[in-house]
């Protein structure tokens, strides 16, 4: 389940982080569309999809948010969203082609379930692609010690590469891509830093686990 309070409350406050840091935004879009699978019949949903920044930016037209505030805007954009949680999503069994993960899972109350139930609606060979930010990272780091002043942070639980992918491994994935971004720190970044494979230099990585 998500912790929706600090979203559903504070969806001006969101918008306008967005806006302060366009090329981070814009750095994590390009990271995630290098791994996301090509193809006009690819069917994809995105998991606690906020205001529907990143669904728009991907093209993608269908997914889940909990807060019902950021749900209305994504619904502006035009994409369908239900009223859900990850660790029980309304999808059929072998569903998907893809299932996004970005920015959220620091916020689900059931690591292991959540990713349970991507395995579940993915069809065979999809899959779950996953954007966070490092624990260890630069900024991942800039974030834990100042989770007691921020709004957004203070019930979060940011995760380790290594952790995130035992909890992968546990639940049935077993092939792993990893991508990563933003070098440096947020007020310095003023334009798009193009993905790297691997881990451990960026601060964004993604996870892209094939079932």
């Amino acid at each position: 389940m998500l912790q929706t309070l600090p979203f559903n409350n504070h969806v001006a406050e969101y918008e306008a982080w967005y806006k302060k840091y366009p090329y981070v935004f814009k750095s994590e879009v390009a990271a995630i569309k290098e791994l996301m699978p090509k193809g006009e019949n690819i069917h994809a949903i995105e998991i606690g999809l906020g205001t529907g920044r990143f669904a728009k930016a991907l093209g993608i037209k269908e997914g889940i948010e909990p807060a019902e505030n950021m749900r209305a805007l994504a619904e502006k954009k035009g994409i369908f969203v239900m009223n859900a949680v990850a660790e029980n999503l309304p999808y059929k069994t072998l569903q998907s082609d893809v299932v996004l993960m970005n920015f959220c899972i620091s916020y689900f109350e059931d690591l292991p379930e959540a990713f349970k139930e991507a395995f579940r609606v993915l069809k065979r060979g999809g899959c779950l692609i996953i954007g966070f930010i490092d624990k260890n990272s630069r900024i991942g780091k800039y974030y834990e010690d100042r989770k007691s002043e921020s709004i957004f942070y203070k019930q979060a639980n940011f995760y380790s590469v290594s952790k995130v992918q035992k909890e992968l491994k546990k639940a049935g994935f077993k092939e792993f891509y990893y991508s990563q971004t933003l070098f440096h720190d947020l007020d310095k970044i003023k334009s798009i830093e193009m993905p790297l494979p691997g881990y451990g230099k960026g601060s964004f990585i993604l996870i892209k686990a094939i079932k």
